[in-house]
């Protein structure tokens, strides 16, 4: 006999980073900022009214698109803002995505994407990415029902120059491109200046990576009118409330201080040079990232007992045991102390194991 559960949307869920309640340990696992955001935005808590809460947020955002137009230089209709990026990607998703062809994104990348295909039942097609982890366009010719790429890519961290994604959006002008640039700011090269060339590309970016605001959840995408349109008709048709009014007060004030934001980033940039040399002398292998993050292996070391090691150790890192990359680590770039307890940390593990 039929029940509820056989008209049940079953999907296999997104599975994020660990996010320990121990204190005193060491997170490099989930890409965070170890730094605090802008101190404009600890301004803009503090004088909140809370008595406006008993109001509804303005649905439009328009005090932060507004202010993320004016920072890129675009027009405000030019702008989506979304809870968090991974909210503006399942609407592009659930807005783009409806041709019944599979849309492609790459074999290594964020997790998410087949997770959102599959709970919206949209067909997709994972394209290897190269034996050096870069994406070749030639890879993605043919017919599909829309393309999402990050640059820089997760979790290899690895980043294309504009013209791959030229290349791409030449060959397919009958459907949406999304590139993903949640960790642009860190040394990648945006593809923003296209959207004017190219009325189907759709750039996403976040706050929660170079801006320190993971917590706040604020995502936004920016392309042609036309295509901004189209999705805030899908959000407004889902829910038309998805901001509160603390975070756009927060929002629109972390973009107030250009100075300190591309002050944190040259400092993490620095950071994150300094612990690619140091692993490098250790025997360690990994791709140029230009993220806020390095996904390293080492030949002598298993990745997921070193993973363990350094959870006994107070130290987490992230380790996905999939194809192709169950021999990786992917670590996020701390503080100038956390990274030098890391390196640390690493070398008595290779001691420990007779290596180096």
């Amino acid at each position: 006999m039929p029940t509820w559960r056989d008209n049940v949307r079953k999907v296999v869920p997104y599975v994020p980073g660990e996010q320990p309640n121990k204190k005193d340990v060491i997170k490099l696992n989930t890409n965070e900022n170890p730094y605090p955001p802008a101190p404009g935005v600890k301004k803009a808590l503090d004088s909140f009214d809370y008595e406006t809460l008993r109001k509804y947020p303005d649905p439009k955002c328009s005090k932060l698109v507004s202010a993320i137009a004016s920072y890129y230089g675009l027009s405000e209709d030019q702008v989506f803002v979304g809870v968090g990026s991974d909210d503006v990607l399942a609407m592009s998703f659930l807005t783009f995505f409806n041709s019944g062809k599979p849309v492609l994104f790459p074999d290594i990348t964020y997790s998410f994407y087949d997770v959102w295909a599959d709970m919206l039942r949209i067909p997709y097609r994972q394209v290897p990415l190269n034996n050096r982890f870069h994406v070749d366009p030639d890879d993605y010719i043919g017919d599909c029902g829309g393309i999402v790429i990050p640059n820089p890519n997760a979790p290899t961290g690895i980043a294309e120059k504009m013209d791959t994604y030229e290349k791409i959006l030449d060959g397919h002008p009958g459907v949406v491109v999304i590139i993903d640039e949640a960790y642009v700011d860190f040394g990648a090269e945006s593809v923003l200046p296209l959207i004017d060339k190219y009325d189907n590309l759709l750039v996403v970016q976040t706050f929660s990576k170079s801006r320190a605001m993971a917590g706040s959840r604020i995502g936004f995408a920016m392309g042609s009118p036309e295509l901004i349109k189209y999705l805030s008709d899908v959000k407004f048709s889902f829910n038309s409330y998805t901001m509160d009014r603390v975070t756009i007060d927060l929002g629109t004030a972390a973009l107030s201080d250009r100075k300190y934001f591309e002050e944190g980033v040259n400092k993490i940039i620095r950071t994150r040079e300094w612990t690619k040399k140091k692993l490098k002398d250790l025997g360690f292998e990994f791709g140029d990232s230009v993220s806020n993050f390095i996904f390293a292996r080492h030949e002598g070391v298993s990745a997921s007992d070193l993973f363990e090691w350094l959870k006994s150790e107070g130290i987490y890192v992230r380790y996905f045991d999939k194809p192709r990359i169950s021999d990786y680590l992917r670590i996020t770039i701390g503080t100038d102390e956390e990274m030098e307890i890391f390196i640390e940390k690493v070398k008595t593990y290779l001691t420990m194991h007779g290596i180096g």
